[in-house]
């Protein structure tokens, strides 16, 4: 439906996935047809896709929270190296496999879907010129009067536009950044500018991420947010004084850049047991053993 080419406009679109049952797929894998149109028993399969305009995209938003009781709102935003389609399923499975009680909705900016250098610096132009368009879909989501809440969840580069785009949303209750390939230093200072109320941070790192090994040597040795030591200093005191929830999911399985996805369940147990327990959201030493 969409390349990856950038475009001047927003554009809006509606699309139902079907998953297959429980027992014939493994949690956390995106099962691709081998050939068209798919199996639905054993494939992710695109059941419709339909263009909308922005009234259409609002009023579809306001139909699916009516019909289903649901007042909150996922809004994900991928990351690089991502294809249009490959957005669409990832957002399916997490919704499936975390069993998040929300409406999800896509936010996908123009990503080459290629590797290599001159890509990704194409895709990291294509994902700061994005900013503004996702700060206009945040602000169209949060004055829908059905909607009461929202979450950000954003992946490697897709955290930079969504870092960006939190200031002045009330509705935005819960940012949730995955293998964030963001300078950390400039991290620092974006959270320390957003004013109160201030949303509610959750950063997953992963020190054995070789994606973003390999960024912060594009980026002449930067930081990489994603893949620092969360108790080395100074990281460890600004997370305590900014008030950000940090899990450490290396030793989950799964490739680094992703396992949070792809170990979904695990990361879902961390969040409810660090929250169900009254934990700090600084207490990131031993957040993985005991959601186990």
């Amino acid at each position: 439906m969409f390349s990856g080419e950038r475009a001047s406009v927003l554009s809006y679109a509606s699309i139902t996935v079907s998953i297959p049952p429980d027992d014939a797929r493994q949690i956390g894998r995106i099962q691709w047809p081998a050939s068209l149109p798919g199996d639905p028993m054993r494939d992710f399969v695109t059941v419709s896709a339909d263009y909308l305009d922005k009234a259409s995209f609002n009023a579809k938003l306001s139909s699916i929270a009516k019909a289903t009781d649901r007042s909150k709102v996922l809004v994900f935003v991928h990351g690089y190296n991502n294809r249009f389609d490959e957005a669409v399923y990832r957002l399916a499975q997490i919704v499936q496999d975390s069993e998040a009680p929300s409406i999800p909705v896509l936010f996908s900016w123009p990503s080459k879907g290629l590797l290599g250098v001159p890509a990704y610096q194409d895709d990291y132009q294509s994902a700061d010129d994005a900013r503004a368009a996702l700060a206009q879909v945040l602000s169209a989501i949060a004055l829908n009067r059905n909607v009461k809440e929202i979450t950000v969840l954003c992946h490697s580069m897709g955290c930079w536009p969504a870092i960006e785009a939190l200031r002045s949303n009330e509705k935005i209750r819960n940012v949730l950044l995955v293998a964030p390939d963001v300078d950390a230093d400039t991290f620092r200072e974006v959270i320390r500018r957003i004013g109160n109320p201030k949303p509610r941070v959750a950063l997953f790192v992963a020190k054995d991420d070789i994606a973003l090994r390999l960024s912060r040597s594009i980026w002449g040795g930067k930081q990489r947010l994603g893949n620092i030591d969360p108790d080395q200093e100074p990281y460890r005191s600004d997370f305590e004084r900014d008030g950000v929830m940090v899990f450490d999911v290396t030793s989950l399985q799964g490739e680094a850049h992703s396992r949070a996805f792809e170990d979904v369940g695990s990361v879902m147990g961390m969040i409810e047991r660090r929250l169900a327990a009254g934990q700090q959201l600084t207490d990131s030493g031993s957040a993985l053993n005991d959601a186990r």
